[in-house]
């Protein structure tokens, strides 16, 4: 057996305990009974001491070396790969077994005390769990012994080469050209019907009616399923199962919408990698902005425009006719587009929603250059949104306790966020220039969009680098100005003219 296909098979194992773990947390997180997490910590962390003893074996270390050593002579595509696990076994080999074990044991254990602080707005029953999270990454990170600051590596992570230099050139972008204009259209009165503000929308009704975007974004329901969880994500191990949630409320119907639409853009971008990537490390996207340029383009640019809503509105008044009597293409574009300042990042407008993200940037990199103890989070999370958007949570569930990611661990994925917002407005506008998209929005066929995407973005997996996606998808490299610009023109429109 060559080098590289010792390689493959050795990756072949690896990713069976992985799935393992995967298919484990997706049930954690969608029904899994309450009084299962204690013994299911310790099954994690069995299967977590497993797949940390094959990612750190001398065989596979030997294998990767080996490659990694002749990667002149490697394909492109195998030595991206190559790199890819080069770098990742870099890192795990520093960590002691023991508390990469421990580490797994204690993020089953954070999901459910999240879940729990979050429905009883008891932060200090979270906090214990989050300070164990923060310490154990900073911890890891000083394992690695990599140039840069802790933040720095952490951001790296969800988007390879991103610093805090970077984002911060990229936001002060947004807070020079955009913060302005957000202050500007939230001064501006609009006196227009907003027939979701004050209506109940019963539950099962919402969920019949993601159902229904499943049909139009043309989801692959053999491949992959929906189901409800406390804070909507996307799943995946290959193009074959793809799975994802949302989160139903009453009293926000927009808050079911959007987050279904929001996520079928990852879960579409995931059914649609070739699946000659599947034996690889390249088989899902390339990196959480460019995954997050696919959930919040589907969100916001298709899912919130009218094109969209006249041909989805009667299917929606089918199921609420008394809440939505009388309501028009007009007052549903108003009111999917409507900016407010407002507590929660995932109901959040498009306009305010860089806000929201610039809010969780600046704690992560307090909380990880030692600037900010976790006891302090909730009065520093309570200042920030009243800095950024002049209003102060009522408590730590609409504020501190708002999201999954630190129960998860993702420390680092929220610029991603914006970042990917951003590469949305630019390739929005490379598709405009190819496709009419508002009649295909009107049509209520979305696969000449999804084959656009499949065939400029999709189906490479994670073989292109954000930079190649880019270049080829627009002829150019990365432009935060066309996001502000596409911004601009919206809410000048729909608020200041």
């Amino acid at each position: 057996m060559d080098n590289l296909e010792h390689f493959r098979q050795l990756v072949k194992e690896l990713k069976a305990y992985q799935y393992v773990m995967n298919v484990i947390g997706w049930d954690s997180e969608t029904e899994a009974p309450r009084g299962a997490f204690g013994p299911r910590a310790d099954v994690m962390g069995v299967i977590g001491g497993e797949i940390f003893r094959r990612s750190t074996s001398q065989e596979y270390q030997d294998v990767v070396n080996a490659l990694y050593a002749d990667i002149d002579g490697l394909d492109a595509n195998t030595a991206k790969e190559i790199r890819r696990a080069k770098k990742a076994l870099d890192k795990i080999i520093k960590i002691p077994e023991a508390e990469f074990i421990a580490y797994q044991r204690l993020l089953t254990l954070a999901q459910p005390a999240w879940e729990d602080a979050k429905a009883k707005n008891d932060f200090p029953g979270f906090q214990p769990f989050l300070a164990d999270l923060v310490a154990a990454n900073r911890k890891f990170v000083g394992y690695y012994g990599l140039p840069g600051e802790p933040y720095d590596i952490m951001l790296d992570e969800f988007e390879e080469g991103m610093t805090m230099a970077d984002y911060d050139k990229f936001f002060a972008v947004l807070k020079r050209d955009l913060v302005p204009f957000v202050k500007k259209v939230l001064a501006a009165k609009r006196d227009r019907k907003d027939p979701f503000a004050e209506a109940k929308f019963p539950v099962e009704k919402q969920l019949k009616f993601s159902q229904y975007l499943l049909d139009v974004m043309k989801f692959d329901r053999s491949r992959g399923l929906l189901k409800k969880s406390v804070h909507p994500f996307t799943w995946n191990t290959s193009p074959a199962d793809v799975r994802l949630t949302t989160r139903y409320s009453e009293d926000a119907l927009w808050g079911s919408v959007f987050s279904t639409i929001h996520e079928l853009g990852h879960a579409t971008y995931e059914q649609q990698i070739d699946p000659v990537w599947d034996p690889t490390l390249l088989n899902s996207g390339t990196t959480m902005g460019i995954h997050e340029s696919q959930s919040r383009m589907y969100e916001n640019i298709f899912g919130r425009s009218r094109p969209f809503w006249e041909k989805h509105l009667p299917e929606l008044k089918k199921l609420f006719p008394t809440q939505l009597k009388g309501a028009t293409v007009d007052d549903v574009v108003y009111a999917a587009n409507k900016v407010e300042a407002s507590m929660i990042r995932t109901e959040a407008d498009e306009l305010t929603y860089p806000l929201h993200i610039m809010l969780r940037y600046d704690i992560e990199r307090m909380l990880f250059s030692g600037k900010l103890a976790v006891a302090d989070l909730p009065a520093t999370w309570n200042r920030l949104m009243k800095d950024y958007l002049g209003i102060t949570p009522k408590n730590d569930t609409e504020g501190v306790l708002q999201d999954v990611h630190w129960s998860s661990g993702l420390f680092g994925y929220f610029p991603t966020y914006a970042l990917g917002t951003a590469y949305a407005a630019q390739i929005h506008r490379a598709m405009k220039k190819e496709l009419d998209v508002d009649a295909i929005l009107r049509s209520g066929d979305m696969t000449p969009i999804n084959a656009w995407l499949k065939e400029k973005i999709h189906k490479f997996g994670g073989s292109k680098s954000p930079e190649q996606i880019m270049d080829d998808v627009t002829g150019e490299p990365f432009n935060p100005n066309y996001y502000v610009d596409y911004l601009k023109a919206k809410y000048t429109a729909l608020y200041l003219s």
